[in-house]
């Protein structure tokens, strides 16, 4: 048996660490419901702003790491209509989404003073980043098989969750911010206008709809 200091151990735990780090950085770069929000955010309400969704959407990361951690994930996996109801319910908030800002109207013309009083509120915000991730029982089932990859049995499991969700909200935080809102904010001139605006809202209308699509189809 090794000694829980020895080089080997801590070799062995930073190697599971980097391995842990490379796979939430794949994870994270996949485009899926998040990103479209997050992008979303950024172009109707700035990058700065955008952070808002981000914090909702790692406020339900982490509600799914407990859940696994609780046992709960296996019980949803292993009960059909519990699964398939989220899953239901999950593109239908999706779809709303997607309709609703196809549907938004789009003012002829908007005073600064004006966009400043429109904006969304942080709180709006940030509620409709952590339903966006929360309601996909693609995460629960992904996280059951993802998290134990990185649990090792033999030590205290409470601090490697702690590593594993403070890992995996720091890197999609990263990810979500300095890439899918910055690459964002490089395209809101082009929708600074009235065309532009209603452009972008009936293309990630459209994307919010297709990704509710896949979670219906894909199984």
């Amino acid at each position: 048996m090794r000694a829980r200091g020895s080089p080997y151990t801590v070799l062995v735990t930073v190697t599971v660490w980097l391995s842990l780090v490379v796979a939430c950085l794949v994870i994270s770069l996949t485009p899926g419901a998040g990103a479209i929000n997050t992008m979303t955010n950024s172009l109707n309400e700035g990058w700065r702003r955008s952070i808002w969704g981000i914090v909702g959407q790692q406020l339900a990361l982490v509600v799914h790491v407990a859940i696994v951690a609780a046992g709960v994930g296996l019980l949803v996996a292993r009960i059909p209509w519990l699964f398939e109801t989220i899953r239901y319910v999950g593109a239908a908030y999706l779809v709303y989404l997607g309709i609703r800002l196809i549907i938004a109207r789009v003012p002829d013309a908007v005073e600064e003073q004006d966009l400043e009083r429109s904006r969304e509120g942080r709180w709006p915000m940030l509620r409709r980043g952590f339903w966006v991730n929360l309601l996909n029982p693609k995460a629960i089932i992904f996280f059951l098989a993802f998290v134990p990859q990185f649990i090792r049995l033999d030590r205290d499991p409470w601090p490697q969750y702690l590593i594993l969700i403070g890992t995996t909200v720091v890197i999609d935080v990263i990810v979500m911010w300095f890439v899918f809102a910055a690459t964002a904010r490089s395209f809101r001139r082009l929708t600074s206008g009235r065309r532009g605006q209603r452009t972008l809202n009936v293309v990630f209308g459209a994307l919010f709809i297709a990704v509710a699509a896949l979670l219906l189809v894909v199984h």
